[in-house]
């Protein structure tokens, strides 16, 4: 919690009291937070502030594609949970909730604050699904040092590795250290990618997940940061076909579909990446919309974006935000750096067992 927390959480307040007559007394509850903040350094977001805050946020992101109906975004408030498995069975709660059969649904779920000795979990993920890469080059080569790390840390790909390996997720709390999950495959929805006009495309075996749960921002509402508030919308079109299989930093497969288009390979100035690359876009578009799951394109999205571009408020200290840390950046990509170092010097993270059965156990949790 900031030494100025008071005047930001102020600042929200009336933010959110302005946006909802019924809410009450405004001078009752800023006289509530104020002695909450003098007594504990800290204080408690009501859940409708923490509803408000988190929608909010979201559409103020960027993240918010068209078609998203903000003001009624669930917002689920597991603000109780701290330990890793607890935070880690919900987020895989948030995947069955979200994917909703392929008519996807936008989700927040923010787990436990920030407080003065008390640190709320995080997660390092970029995403809750995202694939392995390989030093060989095989699967996705922006995560190739993250699945390293997570090999070192215990992690075992499947004896058959392929393209699509599913990385653990990794949830990190102060008297933990970072502990790794194996998400169950029954609840990562994939959608397996086909060209409507060319045959052979569905034999190169590309997939791609039906759900994008973002995962290592921080949410910031009047002063308080939840570390761990995973949110989805879902996938631009382009998201998977250009920036994760096109690109050569990700997938690279521009070239494979060029040379089985019979395209002209030997310089840049053919556009042979360019034609590739609308191709493997149709084929997301068209897969996606066969599966009957939730997607849009990059044509409709630009259209939206300048029109939040023009409406955007401007940024500040008390506007609820989710923002990504330099550090959460790092380890979404190269595993490190931990959050928290004593509690990574004292623990070895070792992989949990299938998700499946912390699912049907997690009624018995007694302490989140």
């Amino acid at each position: 919690m900031t030494p100025d927390v008071l005047p930001v959480a102020e600042e929200f307040i009336r933010m959110f009291h302005a946006a909802h007559s019924d809410a009450g007394s405004l001078s009752a509850r800023i006289a509530q937070v104020r002695a909450e903040i003098a007594e504990t350094g800290t204080y408690r977001h009501t859940t409708n502030e923490l509803a408000y805050g988190a929608r909010i946020a979201l559409r103020d992101s960027g993240w918010c594609t068209s078609g998203v109906p903000w003001r009624r975004l669930k917002v689920r408030d597991l603000r109780g949970y701290r330990n890793a498995a607890a935070v880690a069975g919900e987020c895989v709660e948030h995947l069955r909730l979200a994917t909703n059969g392929g008519e996807i649904r936008p989700l927040v779920t923010v787990f436990a604050p920030d407080a003065p000795g008390s640190p709320g979990p995080v997660i390092w993920n970029e995403q809750l699904i995202r694939y392995a890469g390989y030093a060989d080059g095989m699967g996705d080569r922006r995560y190739t040092q993250f699945t390293e790390t997570m090999q070192g840390m215990g992690w075992r790909p499947p004896a058959r590795r392929s393209r699509f390996d599913l990385l653990p997720l990794v949830v990190e709390t102060q008297h933990e250290g970072p502990r790794l999950f194996t998400l169950p495959s029954e609840i990562v929805h994939e959608v397996p990618l086909e060209h409507p006009t060319l045959p052979w495309f569905g034999e190169m075996g590309l997939r791609w997940h039906a759900v994008p749960v973002i995962s290592n921002m921080r949410l910031s509402i009047g002063g308080v940061n939840y570390p761990a508030a995973p949110f989805n919308s879902w996938f631009v079109g382009a998201e998977i076909g250009t920036r994760s299989l096109a690109e050569e930093g990700a997938y690279g497969v521009a070239r494979e579909v060029a040379e089985a288009l019979g395209l002209d390979t030997s310089s840049e100035r053919t556009l042979w990446r360019d034609f590739a690359t609308v191709h493997l876009n149709a084929a997301v578009l068209h897969s996606f919309d066969k599966a009957s799951v939730t997607i849009t394109d990059h044509h409709a999205e630009a259209l939206h974006r300048l029109a939040w571009l023009r409406s955007r408020q401007r940024p500040s200290a008390a506007r609820p935000a989710f923002r990504l840390d330099t550090a959460a950046a790092a380890r979404a990509r190269t595993g490190t750096p931990a959050r928290f170092t004593a509690a990574l010097d004292e623990t070895r993270p070792q992989p949990t067992s299938r998700l499946a059965e912390l699912l049907r156990q997690q009624n018995s949790l007694t302490s989140v």
